[in-house]
């Protein structure tokens, strides 16, 4: 999980290549504006309706966590995570 150096620090996390690639190459039907996609995230027990973002210059998508999810979680930055998500 990585922090954004934007003044509001959104904290993401990116998801690797070959599940980016095979789902922009499959679903990207389902992206509404700015490459957004509904999504489910799931991490360690926890799940929460959210959307991943297809980010143009890295060729990734992006799920960010919120700071509800982030201190249920207690989560860190740079922490490495398992994630499931669900589109």
């Amino acid at each position: 999980m990585w922090r954004d150096n934007s003044d509001n620090g959104w904290y993401f996390i990116t998801v690797p290549d070959h599940f980016s690639k095979e789902i922009r190459s499959n679903l990207q039907w389902q992206e509404e504006g700015w490459g957004r996609m509904k999504a489910t995230a799931v991490i360690k027990d926890l799940n929460w309706n959210t959307s991943i973002w297809y980010d143009t210059k890295a060729k990734n998508y992006i799920l960010p966590v919120k700071s509800e999810i982030r201190k249920k979680l207690s989560l860190q930055e740079n922490d490495l995570l398992s994630i499931s998500i669900l589109v």
